[in-house]
C-alpha cells in the first residue's frame, strides 16, 4: 500500500521513518529545502511539492500539518481520497470532513517514537476504515483504538504530549545525579537504562506495586519519594494532563 504523508514537519518525519519499513511512502509538503532534507535522511521516500491543485483521489492520506494550517493546505486538494488519516491535535471529524474529501475518516494521535516504531497511538474514526488503520499504525509501535472523539483527546494528553514530559523528568534525574557530583555522560546512560527497565516492568506491574518494592522502610527511596511530594510533583504531572486536554478541546472549538 502506497501512503502520502501531508505535510514536511517533525512528526511528518518520524512517520516517514516508521513507515518505509513496511510501506511505499510519498511526502507532500510546502517547503522545498525541507523535503529534501528529509529525503537525505529517509532515502526510500519520495518527495513532492505541493501543487495549488494537488490531486489526491484515492490516494491513503496521512495529514501531518499543524492545526492552524489545515484550511490553507485543504484548498489546495483536490478529488476524493480513499481515507484521511488526521494526526492534528483537537481537530473533530466534523471539521475534516468539512474541508477534505475522503470515503473514509479516522483521527488518530501517534507520537515521535514513530521514528523508531515505539509509538503509542491512539485512534478512531469510521469503522469500515479500523482494521487498516491498526495495521498501518502498529507497524510504528503499539495502537489503541477508542470509540469518541472526547477520548481521543485526552489520549492525545497522554500518550501525545507524553514524551515531552517523560524527557522533561528525565533531564531533571540527569541534573539532579550531575550535581549531586556524577559526570553528565554516566548520569545520562544510567537514565537511558533506568527508563528502558522501567517501561519492561509498567508493562507488567502496577506503578504502585513498583514504588513500594523500591522503597524501604526509612531508606534512600522513601528520602526521595517525600521530596517529590513535597514539591507536588504528583499534582503537577496530573495538571499537565488536564493542561493539554483542554488545549485540544480549545483547538477543537476554532
Amino acid at each position: 500500500m502506497k501512503l502520502t504523508l501531508i505535510g514536511n514537519g517533525i512528526m511528518a518525519q518520524s512517520l516517514a521513518k516508521g513507515l518505509v519499513k513496511n510501506y511505499e511512502v510519498e511526502v507532500i509538503g510546502r517547503d522545498e529545502v525541507k523535503l529534501k532534507l528529509m529525503q537525505d535522511k529517509i532515502p526510500q521516500i519520495s518527495i513532492k511539492v505541493i501543487d495549488d491543485q494537488e490531486d489526491i483521489t484515492d490516494k491513503n492520506i496521512i495529514f501531518c500539518v499543524k492545526p492552524y494550517a489545515l484550511q490553507s493546505v485543504a484548498v489546495r486538494l483536490q478529488g476524493k481520497a480513499n481515507t484521511l488519516y488526521s494526526i492534528l491535535a483537537g481537530t473533530k471529524l466534523e471539521t475534516l470532513k468539512k474541508q477534505i474529501s475522503a470515503n473514509y475518516y479516522i483521527r488518530t494521535m501517534p507520537n515521535i517514537a514513530a521514528s523508531l516504531s515505539m509509538s503509542m497511538t491512539t485512534i478512531t474514526g469510521d469503522k469500515e476504515a479500523k482494521i487498516t488503520a491498526l495495521e498501518i499504525f502498529n507497524a510504528i509501535g503499539k495502537t489503541v483504538w477508542v470509540n469518541t472523539e472526547a477520548q481521543l483527546d485526552i489520549a492525545t494528553a497522554v500518550a501525545g504530549s507524553g514524551p515531552a514530559f517523560l524527557a522533561l523528568v528525565a533531564e531533571a534525574l540527569a541534573d539532579g545525579a550531575v550535581k549531586a557530583g556524577l559526570e553528565r555522560h554516566i548520569s545520562v546512560e544510567l537514565i537511558h537504562g533506568l527508563f528502558a527497565g522501567t517501561s519492561a516492568l509498567l508493562a507488567k506491574t502496577h506503578p504502585a506495586i513498583i514504588k513500594d518494592s523500591v522503597m524501604s522502610p526509612g531508606g534512600t527511596t522513601a528520602a526521595g519519594l517525600a521530596a517529590l511530594e513535597e514539591g507536588n510533583v504528583r499534582n503537577a504531572m496530573i495538571k499537565a494532563i488536564q493542561a493539554a486536554h483542554e488545549k485540544a478541546i480549545e483547538l477543537s472549538k476554532k
